[in-house]
């Protein structure tokens, strides 16, 4: 569920139904069978959140309707970018490049895992840096969550870690990362990679 003042998009059953393409009665069985998430108004009418409508049709293989995926599209900042690493020095320098190799773009810092779950609420950039070896986080269980609960609007993930092996790159990619680098860190690969992820979604871009 957005939060935080952002706009929260809530569907009745009729327009879940008109969404995705079946009758009414359909969209309320799901509702009422518990197969898809949804509360009750006090006049006892049905409403689904954006969010949980999307999981309920990746879940079931099913075809995210192109009128679901434009209305969610903005639940994310695509153009904000957040760097979560406990390393100052190099959280500071990896954001001066990205500024200055995409000015459009705002970037935000997180030093820790506290700063990086306030960061994540009130800002829901699109493109998360995720230091998987930051200091009481597991990083592997947060990238896991981040792109697993629909409240953050599954971001594009790079991981970064000074170990950098394999087995390592295999299990972040496993638990949901886009991308994966190790320290040190090739900032042209890095910037390369966020315009190739960039292509996936068709928001406007500046280059």
């Amino acid at each position: 569920m957005a939060k935080n003042g952002r706009k929260i998009r809530i569907f009745s059953a009729l327009e879940v139904a008109n969404i995705c393409g079946v009758v009414n009665q359909t969209a309320i069985n799901w509702i009422r069978n518990g197969y898809l998430k949804a509360f009750t108004t006090p006049g006892g009418q049905y409403r689904v959140y954006a969010e949980d409508l999307k999981t309920f049709l990746e879940e079931r293989g099913m075809r995210i309707p192109d009128e679901l995926n434009e209305l969610m599209q903005d639940e994310v900042e695509w153009k904000a970018i957040l760097i979560v690493d406990d390393d100052k020095d190099l959280n500071d320098l990896l954001r001066r490049y990205l500024e200055k190799k995409l000015p459009d773009y705002t970037v935000h810092q997180a030093y820790d895992g506290f700063e990086a779950g306030k960061a994540l609420s009130d800002i829901r950039p699109g493109f998360i840096f995720l230091d998987i070896d930051l200091p009481g986080v597991d990083g592997h269980k947060l990238c896991k969550k981040i792109k697993e609960d629909p409240a953050f609007g599954k971001p594009f993930i790079i991981a970064m870690t000074g170990l950098d092996i394999p087995e390592e790159k295999r299990a972040i990619l496993d638990e949901g990362a886009d991308a994966f680098f190790g320290k040190p860190l090739d900032f042209e690969s890095i910037i390369n990679t966020v315009k190739d992820l960039l292509s996936k979604i068709s928001v406007g871009i500046h280059e």
